[in-house]
């Protein structure tokens, strides 16, 4: 367990903390929150349970918000490129806000609901995101911070069979969609989606309903906790940017490959955040992009790590790199130019001054295996 030094007490601590600590899971820092980053089990062996079973992870750093308004959809659309109002209740989509120059001020899940919408930004960005919408958002819409609410992910291929014991019809909820459900007594909003490639849902609920039922989903032999250190492998085998990472306030979706959260009628239409920039960067190209690579050898590629071309053109960075458990060997996403963008591009990579090759490489690199109705 941490250390109760005046830097850690001095960190927010999530609804579950005691239960953390009670594991044995060691602490860190995080978003300005003392997270698990792993428990006893060890990074490798949580990874593998997600992948092979089901895996637990607190979540709750995550800022909650709901918006409340018939005209909520619409006016966050405005905010963002992605096709809010054209989701129906209960569906949930992935976007993001940008800057006027089409840079992400941060990325967010939304759930439409009978009168507005659930939504879910980074615990890192919530300080910037919230004066936003504020400042931003049309008149009758009500802003409510859900301060006092947890949020745990339950992912892997034995998440649904495990949720499915407290209640039986959150198995059959679609992907990306989500609805309020009786998990034994405890009122939940339950998600089908999650951050590691895996089947799987997050569910919000109230702070002190957290930890009951954190500890029913754990008594579950296909169950067990992990922290930020296997979501970390897990997303980046997936192939899902991080912001503060693999996005933030100087990389433009396109750039970043997410050309799918920009759908044809928002570019037609526009009328969102730096939409001329978005727009001409999805017809005309980006000058750089963000690739899978896969290292040879055995030695992770870390954050910041230069990549050239084998000549010595310098042509990018490496934004996350990690030894990927179910991949065997190192993974890594960078922006390169987008002429070295191309799947088989052979690179180097500055690893602790030597140059170690490596090759672009499709993303991602585990495939996804969300739930298909």
């Amino acid at each position: 367990m941490a250390d109760q030094t005046p830097e850690a007490t001095a960190l927010k601590q999530t609804p579950l903390d005691t239960m953390h600590r009670d594991l044995g899971a060691r602490m860190v820092p995080f978003a300005g929150y003392a997270m698990p980053v792993q428990y006893a089990a060890g990074i490798i062996a949580e990874h593998n349970q997600t992948r092979s079973q089901a895996a637990l992870f607190d979540v709750s750093h995550m800022g909650q918000i709901r918006l409340h308004g018939n005209n909520a959809a619409k006016q966050l659309e405005n905010l963002v490129p992605g096709n809010i109002d054209g989701l129906a209740p209960g569906r949930m989509r992935y976007t993001m806000l940008t800057t006027g120059t089409g840079t992400i001020i941060d990325d967010m899940m939304i759930t439409r609901e009978d009168d507005g919408l659930f939504v879910v930004v980074n615990a890192s960005r919530f300080d910037a995101d919230l004066p936003h919408l504020q400042a931003n958002l049309g008149g009758g819409i009500e802003i409510e911070v859900l301060a006092d609410r947890a949020l745990v992910a339950l992912q892997g291929p034995a998440a649904a069979a495990a949720l499915g014991e407290l209640a039986p019809d959150a198995a059959a909820l679609p992907f990306m969609a989500g609805r309020q459900f009786d998990l034994d007594g405890i009122d939940a909003l339950v998600n089908r989606c999650g951050y590691t490639g895996e089947d799987g849902f997050e569910i919000s609920v109230a702070a002190d309903d957290a930890e009951a039922l954190a500890r029913r989903l754990l008594n579950d032999d296909r169950v067990a906790p992990a922290g930020l250190g296997a979501r970390d492998t897990l997303r980046l085998e997936a192939g899902l940017c991080l912001y503060g990472q693999d996005i933030d306030d100087t990389t433009t979706p396109i750039e970043a490959g997410l050309n799918w959260t920009v759908p044809k009628r928002r570019r037609e239409e526009g009328g969102f955040p730096g939409a001329e920039v978005i727009v001409d960067q999805f017809t005309n190209g980006a000058a750089r992009r963000l690739v899978g690579i896969k290292p040879d050898g055995r030695a992770p590629a870390r954050t910041g790590t230069a990549i050239s071309t084998p000549d010595g053109e310098a042509i990018g960075t490496i934004t996350s790199g990690a030894f990927g458990p179910s991949v065997g060997g190192p993974v890594a996403m960078g922006y390169v130019s987008i002429n070295n963008a191309e799947a088989g591009t052979a690179l180097n990579l500055d690893v602790r001054g030597k140059a170690l090759p490596a090759t672009v490489t499709a993303l991602p690199f585990a495939p996804h295996r969300y739930f298909k109705a």
